[in-house]
C-alpha cells in the first residue's frame, strides 16, 4: 500500500489535518482559502505503509513528499535522512518520489523512522525545517508456527480417567498477531488417535480413553503428533508440527504370583543355621516400588526348623536353616510360603492380591563328625595333685547310624608345656607334671575327638581346668617399711603400722596373725602387738632412744596365716632413731641409718654447697666494688673548665615553678642586681667583666656571641659544645622562641604549617603538629 500527495497547496491540507474544524472551514481549507492564525507548516507528517516481502524487480514505490516551496522550477532539492536512508531507502530530490530498495522482512524490523527537509539548490539554505516520518511495514502471512520444542516429553498414571490431562504444547507464530489472522493458532491431533485428544485453543493433551484402555502392561509408549495451524485453521494457512512422546506410569495394579505352585529341595544335615536351603520366585507384572514383595511361612513341620527372607535385588524368597538338622531324627519337612506386595494401592486390593506355594525341604544324610555331649567342660584339681591323677573325662559318639568307634586326642597348640594328657579309648584327662596354682589358676585346653573308621571327621571341644588352692605358700610383709623412733618419745608409742599378702587364696579369707620372734622378745625395745584385723602395731617400750648410742634396730616379727596347714615367715623390720622436733616429724637421722654406702653425708653436701655459694658471692662483691673505683670523675680537676649537661632530681613544678630556676636576668638585662643577689648562678660559669658589661648594656645577645667567639678562640677548650637552655633567644630569630618556659597557656588553635618551609629535618615535626585533631579520634 503506497500514498501520494495530490499537488494541492499543501498548506491547507495540513492544517486540515491538525486543526479540524466545521465543515464550513474544512470546505474552505480545500478551495484553498486562507485560514487566519495559523502556523505555517509546509511538510504533510502521515505514516506511510510498506508491504513486506515484495517480489517485483523495480524498486518498491512508497509515496511522494512535496512542499509547497517547490514551484516546479527546479530549484528544490528533496533530502532524506534518517534509518535505512541511502541504502534500504531513497528519494527523487527533484520530485520527492520515495522508493525501497529491497526486500523488507516486518519480523526483523516492523517500521522506520526517517527525517526530510528541503533545500535551495543555488543557495543551500534549508526551506523547510527537518521533519520525521515513519514507513510501516503491513504484514503478510509468511511465517509458519513453531513449538517451544520439537519433541516433548510426558507421562500419565495408567489407568487414568478419560480427561486426564497430560501437558501442554505450546507454539508460537512471528507474524503481527494485531493484523488479521496470521498468528492465530488452533492446534489439532494428527497422529494420537484415539487415545489422547488435545484442545484446540490451549494445547492440553489429554486422554481419551477408560481406565481399562489404558494398561501399562498392555502398552506403555505412545508418540503423539500434534499441529498448530495459523490463520484460524482456515485454508491457506501455514502449519507447525511436534512429536509427544506419552508414558504411562506404573501403579499396583498386579499382585505377585509364583511361578509355580509347588517347589522341592534337599539340604545336608549338616547345615549351620543360616546356610541357604533354595530360592523361590514370584513374578510381577508391575514394576519398582510396586513390584517389591515379602515372602513368609505361614504353615506347615518346618517352621520353626526354616525361615525365609527376600532378596530386595532379584525379588526372589530365600529359605535359609534356622535350627540344626538331623537325619536321624526327622528327614523330611513342609511348609507354605505365601507372598504379597510391600506396598498396596488400596484401589486394587482384591482377595486375589496375595498367593501361596507348597516347598518340600529333604533332608540329606552325611558323615558328620563325632558329637561331644557337652559344648565345654570344666575340671578342677588341686593345686599339690601327683603326676598321673586323673583331672576328669569327655565324652563324645558318632552321631551317624554306622556309630563308628571314637578317640580321643589334645590339641598340643592349645597345651605347649604338656601339662595334660587324654587316654585315647575313653577321654579320661590327667596330668604329665606338677602344677603350681600361684603361677597359673586356669588352663585352657581343647580335645579332639576323631572318628576310627574316618580320620578325616574330627570335632574339639574347649576343656577349661581350674586348680584348687592350697596352704603352701606364707605369708610376708605387704611392703617394705620405712620405720623411725625419735629420740624422745614415750612407752607403749606406736611408730608403724604393718599388714601383710599372701599368694594363696582361702575360701574363707585371709587371716594374719603377728607376734615378736622368741630371739627378739629378750630385752626388746619394741613390742608387737596384733590388732585382728590383718594388721599390727609396732610399740616402743621405753621412753628415750640415744641415736649416738644406736641408730639402727631390727625388730624381727613373725607373720602367721589361718589356714591348714599353717604357714609361717619371720620379717625384719629396720627401725631408725631420728631428732625430731614437738610434733614428732623427723629433723635429722644419723648418716650411717640414710645410707650404708661410703661417702658423704647429706649434711657435709649441704654445708660444702653454702661455702661454695658465699664464695662466689665475695668475688661477685669485690669485682663489682674495683669496677666501681676505676670510673672517671665528671670533672677531672678544677682548671678542666668546660660546660657540661647537669641532671636535677627535681624537676619542678612546671611552666608555672619560677623558684626552681631564675632565669629573669636573662631575660629582662635590667634586672642584673636580682640576680646577683639571688646567688643561682651556674657552678661552671664564672661571671666575668663581659657579663657585666653585657648587662649594662642590656642586649644578652651580644653577651651570649662574645661567650662563643671566646670558646672558639680558645685552642684549650674542649673539642666538644655544651647544652645550654635559655628563656630568652633574642629579637632576630624568625622562629622566635621555642622555649615552653615563657610561653603563655592559651586554647587557641596554633598554625604549624610554617615548619615545613625550614627544611627536611623539621618536616616530620610538621607533619606531627599539623594533624588535624580528627585524625586521631
Amino acid at each position: 500500500m503506497c500514498q501520494e500527495i495530490h499537488k494541492l497547496p499543501f498548506y491547507s491540507i495540513w492544517t486540515s489535518l491538525l486543526y479540524p474544524v466545521n465543515g464550513e472551514g474544512a470546505e474552505a481549507a480545500i478551495r484553498g482559502e486562507k485560514l487566519l492564525k495559523r502556523v505555517r507548516r509546509g511538510w504533510m507528517w502521515n505514516q506511510f505503509f510498506l508491504q513486506e516481502e515484495y517480489t517485483g524487480s523495480d524498486y518498491q514505490y512508497i509515496g511522494k513528499l512535496q512542499s509547497d516551496q517547490d514551484h516546479g522550477n527546479g530549484l528544490v532539492k528533496y533530502v532524506l535522512s534518517g534509518e535505512g536512508a541511502g541504502t534500504i531507502f531513497v528519494i527523487d530530490e527533484n520530485n520527492g518520489d520515495l522508493h525501497a530498495t529491497r526486500r523488507l522482512d516486518r519480523e526483523e524490523k516492523a517500521f522506520y523512522i526517517l527525517k526530510a527537509t528541503v533545500v535551495n539548490k543555488r543557495t543551500g539554505q534549508k526551506l523547510e525545517p527537518e521533519t520525521d516520518f515513519t514507513v510501516k511495514l503491513h504484514d503478510i502471512n509468511d511465517n509458519e508456527p513453531h513449538f517451544s520444542k520439537e519433541v516433548y516429553t510426558g507421562s500419565v498414571p495408567e489407568r487414568s480417567d478419560i480427561g486426564t490431562s497430560v501437558m501442554q504444547v505450546t507454539a508460537t507464530d512471528a507474524d503481527d498477531s494485531m493484523y488479521g489472522s496470521s498468528a492465530k493458532l488452533v492446534y489439532s491431533i494428527s497422529q494420537g488417535h484415539p487415545y489422547f485428544s488435545v484442545d484446540p485453543n490451549t494445547g492440553v493433551i489429554r486422554t481419551a480413553l477408560g481406565p481399562g484402555d489404558m494398561d501399562r502392561e498392555q502398552r506403555e509408549h505412545y508418540q503423539v503428533v500434534i499441529e498448530a495451524k495459523d490463520m484460524a485453521g482456515q485454508r491457506g494457512g501455514l502449519t507447525g508440527t511436534t512429536v509427544v512422546n506419552i508414558t504411562l506410569t506404573d501403579v499396583n495394579d498386579n499382585p505377585p504370583r509364583f511361578t509355580q505352585s509347588i517347589y522341592q529341595f534337599r539340604v545336608p544335615e549338616s547345615s549351620k543355621s543360616g546356610t541357604p536351603v533354595g530360592r523361590i520366585k514370584a513374578t510381577d507384572r508391575d514394576i519398582g516400588k510396586n513390584a517389591e514383595m515379602y515372602f513368609t511361612i505361614v504353615s506347615g513341620d518346618g517352621m520353626d526348623m526354616f525361615d525365609i527372607s527376600t532378596d530386595r535385588d532379584t525379588q526372589e524368597g530365600v529359605i535359609t536353616v534356622s535350627k540344626p538338622l538331623d537325619y536321624e531324627k526327622k528327614q523330611s519337612y513342609t511348609v507354605e510360603i505365601q507372598v504379597q506386595n510391600t506396598q498396596l494401592d488400596p484401589r486394587f486390593m482384591s482377595a486375589g492380591s496375595k498367593d501361596m506355594a507348597t516347598v518340600r525341604i529333604g533332608v540329606e544324610d552325611v558323615d558328620e563328625p563325632p558329637l561331644f555331649d557337652k559344648a565345654s567342660y570344666l575340671m578342677e584339681v588341686k593345686e599339690d595333685a601327683a603326676v598321673g591323677v586323673a583331672v576328669g573325662s569327655v565324652s563324645a559318639m558318632d552321631p551317624d547310624g554306622a556309630r563308628s568307634i571314637v578317640k580321643y586326642s589334645i590339641d598340643r597348640r592349645t597345651d605347649m608345656d604338656r601339662l595334660f594328657n587324654v587316654y585315647p579309648g575313653n577321654g579320661s584327662v590327667f596330668l604329665l607334671r606338677s602344677l603350681d596354682r600361684e603361677e597359673s589358676a586356669w588352663h585352657n585346653i581343647s580335645i579332639i575327638a576323631t572318628e576310627f573308621n574316618n580320620p578325616r571327621q574330627t570335632s574339639h571341644v574347649p576343656v577349661y581346668i581350674r586348680l584348687l588352692d592350697i596352704n603352701d605358700n606364707a605369708p610376708t610383709f605387704a611392703t617394705v617399711y620405712e620405720t623411725f623412733v625419735c629420740e624422745r618419745t614415750k612407752a607403749s608409742q606406736r611408730i608403724q603400722t604393718v599388714s601383710a599378702v599372701d599368694a594363696d587364696e582361702p575360701s574363707t579369707g585371709h587371716k594374719f596373725f603377728f607376734s615378736l620372734a622368741p630371739e627378739g622378745s629378750h630385752r626388746s625395745n619394741f613390742t608387737v602387738r596384733d590388732n585382728g584385723d590383718n594388721t599390727a602395731g609396732i610399740l616402743t617400750r621405753r621412753a628415750s632412744y640415744s641415736r649416738l648410742h644406736q641408730s639402727v634396730y631390727l625388730v624381727p616379727v613373725v607373720i602367721t596365716d589361718g589356714d591348714y596347714p599353717m604357714q609361717s615367715s619371720t620379717g625384719t623390720l629396720t627401725v631408725r632413731v631420728c631428732t625430731c622436733d614437738r610434733d614428732g616429724n623427723m629433723e635429722l637421722c644419723n648418716p650411717e641409718a640414710l645410707s650404708s654406702a661410703p661417702g658423704l653425708s647429706t649434711g657435709a653436701l649441704i654445708a660444702i654447697l653454702l661455702c661454695a655459694i658465699i664464695l662466689l658471692m665475695i668475688v661477685v662483691l669485690f669485682t663489682a666494688l674495683k669496677r666501681q673505683r676505676k670510673q672517671e670523675p665528671l670533672i677531672i680537676s678544677k682548671e678542666d673548665v668546660r660546660d657540661n649537661v647537669v641532671s636535677y632530681n627535681d624537676e619542678g613544678g612546671g611552666e608555672e615553678d619560677t623558684q626552681a630556676f631564675d632565669i629573669g636576668a636573662l631575660r629582662h638585662p635590667d634586672a642584673a642586681a636580682a640576680l646577683e643577689e639571688s646567688a643561682k648562678q651556674r657552678r661552671d660559669i664564672i661571671p666575668t667583666d663581659t657579663f657585666i658589661a653585657a648587662r649594662d648594656n642590656g642586649d644578652v645577645r651580644e653577651f651570649i656571641n662574645q661567650r662563643v667567639l671566646e670558646n672558639d678562640c680558645n685552642p684549650t677548650a674542649p673539642p666538644y659544645d655544651s647544652l645550654a637552655t635559655y628563656a630568652y633567644e633574642g629579637a632576630g630569630s624568625v622562629a622566635e622562641s621555642l622555649s615552653s618556659l615563657g610561653s603563655a597557656s592559651s586554647e587557641a588553635e596554633q598554625d604549624y604549617h610554617y615548619l615545613s618551609d625550614w627544611g627536611p629535618r623539621f618536616r616530620k615535626l610538621a607533619d606531627l603538629y599539623g594533624a588535624e585533631d580528627s585524625d586521631f579520634s
